[in-house]
């Protein structure tokens, strides 16, 4: 059975349908509207929600927003899910609700609930909040009416004076109940394993269940292209692919941690991803998607293998019985193809430490900021010594039918002075030949190009001495 407190009440199903979203289950099944249907990818926002989980480590309830429209339901499991109708107490509005009426936040009222919803996790994390910070949390809401800045004075308001909500009452309540329920579970159709040993198990007896992380991905399947599921294991529960770790050679990235939980421990060794992993969602996506699964979709324009590759990264897999390391520059095999086997999955990201004085750029180019895949992403980790290049690492997405590494380049640079002009040419050259892109609805193949060259002159020129005024046709 699958058991979640649906605000204060616990709710049991028995029988679910695998591809079940949460926005179904909230309005064909409990019958909660407010949450809307916009877009049904994880776009619009108008169907955002709250789940918190219990962290044994913090003791305390984490509160993340989430896209329902692309959530399946067995990620509920063991978890409280809040709508916009579990806010107010009778008449008295919630701080943040407050806040979109004083400051005149809602217009035709559609998106509303799913602002709301943003502004209250953002409320329980109690912590005071700037401009630039709201717009992260809200970027996954989109608003044709306001022009936003009504809703921006609203989060400030509201964010920044915090007082003891009916949640932060019921906390100890809260958190006896989600402890009381089992960490694993099942119902035909849909597997939470909450172990590896588990998830083998799991996968031998279901070879065609789909696995499932977050979802962010697979969920479009069935809301974009109405397929149905024979089943699902869903990854979230299992203890050994949640591990976040650093030791004294580098970071281990769980297959099963989010994106927002992994990103300080990122940026704390490699601070100039941060727009590289901020664009690749909005705040809701990156709350449910994973590195892991990114990975595993194994798609030409995924944001993270690019920046996988570059940094010498591997991928450890799992069967059950034994792990796998692959290095990221040989798991892509073909178009979403892998060097995975059928009984095996991920199991974590392995990130060694940069060597010192190394040099990391990561540019991703799509139409828009936030949640669009890439046109082009292109990542360089140069090494120089004595203004020589010592190695020059890359990863590049959108130009082949996998992600892919530039070999030719760090070999023909080697041992060049990095500032020369010459050196610049050299790579222009190698890259303007190097890859055959495609023309898709997204950019024409001549577009793709010459955003290879234009990266490259970039990174070039950010990485010389800012001393050094070259203008190179």
């Amino acid at each position: 059975m699958i058991n979640f407190l649906l605000n204060d009440t616990l709710i049991t199903l028995e029988h679910v349908r695998p591809n079940l979203t949460v926005l179904e289950y909230l309005r064909e099944h409990a019958h909660l509207t407010g949450t809307k249907e916009g877009c049904a990818s994880g776009d619009c926002g108008a169907c955002t929600a709250v789940i918190a989980e219990y962290n044994p480590s913090s003791k305390a309830l984490e509160y993340k927003s989430v896209n329902t429209c692309i959530t399946f339901v067995a990620a509920l499991h063991g978890k409280q899910l809040i709508t916009v109708e579990h806010l107010a107490q009778g008449k008295q509005l919630h701080p943040v609700q407050q806040a979109m009426v004083d400051h005149h936040g809602s217009q035709c009222g559609f998106c509303t609930p799913g602002f709301v919803m943003s502004l209250f996790a953002q409320y329980q994390k109690q912590e005071k909040i700037n401009r630039h910070q709201i717009e992260h949390v809200l970027s996954g809401n989109l608003c044709r009416c306001t022009g936003y800045r009504p809703i921006v004075d609203a989060a400030l308001a509201s964010c920044n004076a915090y007082q003891p909500d009916q949640f932060a009452q019921k906390k100890a309540s809260t958190i006896s109940a989600l402890q009381n329920i089992p960490a694993q579970a099942e119902v035909t159709g849909v597997y939470i394993p909450d172990s590896s040993a588990q998830l083998a198990q799991a996968k031998q007896a279901h070879p065609n269940a789909r696995l499932v992380a977050g979802g962010t991905d697979i969920a479009l399947e069935s809301t974009q292209l109405y397929k149905d599921f024979e089943g699902v294991i869903y990854l979230g529960r299992v203890k050994e692919l949640s591990r976040l770790t650093e030791d004294e050679n580098g970071i281990t990235i769980g297959a099963g941690v989010t994106y927002q939980k992994m990103l300080p421990t990122l940026l704390k060794h490699f601070p100039e991803v941060e727009e590289l992993i901020t664009r690749l969602g909005s705040m809701p996506v990156r709350n449910q998607g994973t590195m892991g699964g990114n990975v595993a979709n194994a798609s030409p324009i995924g944001d993270t293998p690019p920046l996988l590759i570059a940094l010498n990264a591997d991928v450890i897999v799992d069967n059950g019985q034994a792990q796998r390391r692959i290095p990221a520059n040989q798991f892509f095999t073909g178009y979403r193809q892998t060097q995975m086997h059928d009984d095996e999955w991920i199991d974590a990201i392995y990130i060694p430490y940069r060597t010192e004085n190394s040099t990391l750029r990561a540019y991703k180019v799509s139409k828009r900021f936030e949640d669009d895949i890439s046109t082009v992403c292109a990542v360089y980790h140069l090494q120089i010594e004595e203004g020589k290049v010592r190695a020059l690492e890359t990863g590049f997405g959108g130009v082949a039918a996998t992600p892919a590494t530039l070999k030719k380049l760090d070999t023909a640079l080697h041992g060049l002075e990095w500032a020369s002009k010459e050196t610049y040419a050299k790579g222009k050259a190698i890259i303007e030949s190097a890859f055959n892109p495609i023309t898709d609805v997204r950019a024409s193949a001549d577009y793709r190009q010459t955003l290879l060259v234009n990266l490259w002159h970039r990174f070039w020129l950010e990485t010389n001495d800012k001393s050094i005024s070259v203008r190179v046709s």
